[in-house]
């Protein structure tokens, strides 16, 4: 049996790398011991590209990096790593050079868009009292709570960099669509997904939060993902 790669999770807009604790446990059982979750400043593209890249440039060996929402942007700008073996998206952005989330979010708006507030700091938070029916209305009403209250807001001006040379354009990637998303228009999502070329695409009837209430499902696709390669 080949060896395992590691798995390097990053996470996306109004969260943190706890965002992915159930998958790391779900991955933790598939035999994968080698998991890192990135924490972002979520302050612009160019940094968290940079906070990704470092993490994934001290890992011994191939990297399967994994993003969510935002985090596929961070994937496709950074991703060129030559450790980097392959990209999985979790309702995630994909976009193409010159592409950013904001610009791919107008074109198809998500139905939580309004819930969206900034503060006079200049960062963009889903207000606490929406944040369950935006965010994860597939998720227990406690766990939709911490959610809000521990959510991380990005700099909004971080919505619209833009990507220079998309790593899916250079490596095999793999997509999962949340028909229910709220924050990522399902569109978007199939726009983003049929451009790829992906080896593998799967809809999820999920939140934008799948990651949290489908991680046997999200575990399994990057299990698969890191099989294939």
């Amino acid at each position: 049996m080949k060896a395992k790669p590691t798995v390097v999770l990053v996470h996306g807009f109004w969260g943190g790398a706890a965002h992915w604790s159930k998958v790391i446990t779900e991955l933790s059982h598939k035999g994968y011991h080698s998991i890192h979750a990135v924490e972002m400043p979520l302050t612009s593209l160019a940094d968290d590209a940079e906070r990704t890249r470092k993490m994934v440039a001290q890992q011994q060996g191939p990297v399967l990096l994994v993003g969510h929402s935002y985090g596929g942007a961070v994937l496709s700008e950074m991703g060129n790593q030559p450790n980097v073996v392959g990209l999985v998206y979790i309702a995630a952005f994909a976009p193409d050079a010159g592409e950013s989330p904001g610009g791919i979010t107008q074109q198809h708006p998500p139905i939580a868009a309004p819930n969206l507030a900034p503060d006079s700091d200049g960062y963009l938070w889903i207000k606490t009292d929406k944040f369950h029916e935006s965010f994860c209305q597939d998720l227990p009403a406690d766990e939709a709570l911490v959610m809000a209250v521990t959510q991380k807001a990005p700099l909004a001006s971080t919505f619209g960099n833009t990507i220079a040379e998309p790593a899916w354009k250079h490596k095999p990637s793999w997509y999962q669509i949340s028909s229910n998303d709220r924050m990522i228009a399902p569109e978007n999502q199939q726009r983003m997904s049929a451009r790829l070329k992906a080896k593998k695409v799967i809809t999820l009837d999920a939140s934008h939060a799948s990651l949290a209430s489908h991680p046997k499902e999200i575990a399994a696709l990057i299990d698969e993902a890191a099989n294939g390669l």
